[in-house]
């Protein structure tokens, strides 16, 4: 399937709509506009949900997609970030620990290129670090909206913040285990194609 194609299914159309709806989430959250700001969340997060599931059921998962969920998935969690910080909702050493991450992946991607690779398949731990700091987010925008559930809320969504952050980085110590292996057989492989074939 051509890429023209392949933004033109449904599943990707979402991931699209999804992507333009983090500037909008971005400004409200920066104007204090909370309840929209948390409405805009929920459709994005309702959007990830669809574009999986119609990806799944007519047999649509493409390569573009496979691209575009994490990249909207990496905008809103930085976008969130941005905004917590601005409101003063959380702290900018936890903003740090987040992004700190994403940039140590982002410099080994070079690596990878160099040795004929793509990104590599996002790890479950990944998908589940992104998942809680994507629960995180929208219960800190509760807790400040229905201040008399605070309370309850506020330590869930710490809870979900401190999870995710652990969560993020474990997944970022296996992607790196993951490049130093496969530029180990890289190597290895290169090393056999050049030395030729051992005798026997």
């Amino acid at each position: 399937m051509s890429l023209a194609k392949e933004a033109l299914t449904l599943p990707n159309l979402l991931s699209m709509l999804r992507l333009a709806l983090v500037p909008v989430f971005l400004v409200l959250l920066l104007q204090e506009r909370y309840l929209s700001s948390l409405v805009v969340l929920a459709l994005g997060g309702i959007t990830d949900y669809l574009d999986g599931y119609f990806a799944r059921r007519w047999n649509q998962v493409t390569r573009l997609g496979q691209l575009l969920d994490p990249a909207a998935d990496r905008l809103y969690i930085f976008s969130s970030l941005i905004g917590l910080v601005y409101t003063g909702f959380i702290p900018i050493w936890l903003a740090g620990l987040v992004i700190s991450r994403d940039v140590l992946l982002f410099v080994v991607y070079p690596v990878l290129a160099t040795h004929g690779y793509g990104p590599l398949p996002v790890h479950y731990l990944g998908k589940a670090g992104t998942f809680t700091l994507l629960y995180a987010f929208p219960l800190l925008l509760m807790a400040k909206l229905w201040t008399a559930a605070e309370f309850v809320i506020l330590p869930l969504a710490w809870a979900f913040a401190l999870w995710g952050v652990g969560l993020y980085w474990w997944a970022g110590f296996v992607y790196l285990r993951q490049v130093v292996d496969v530029v180990k057989n890289s190597e290895k492989k290169n090393h056999v194609i050049e030395g030729g074939l051992p005798n026997g």
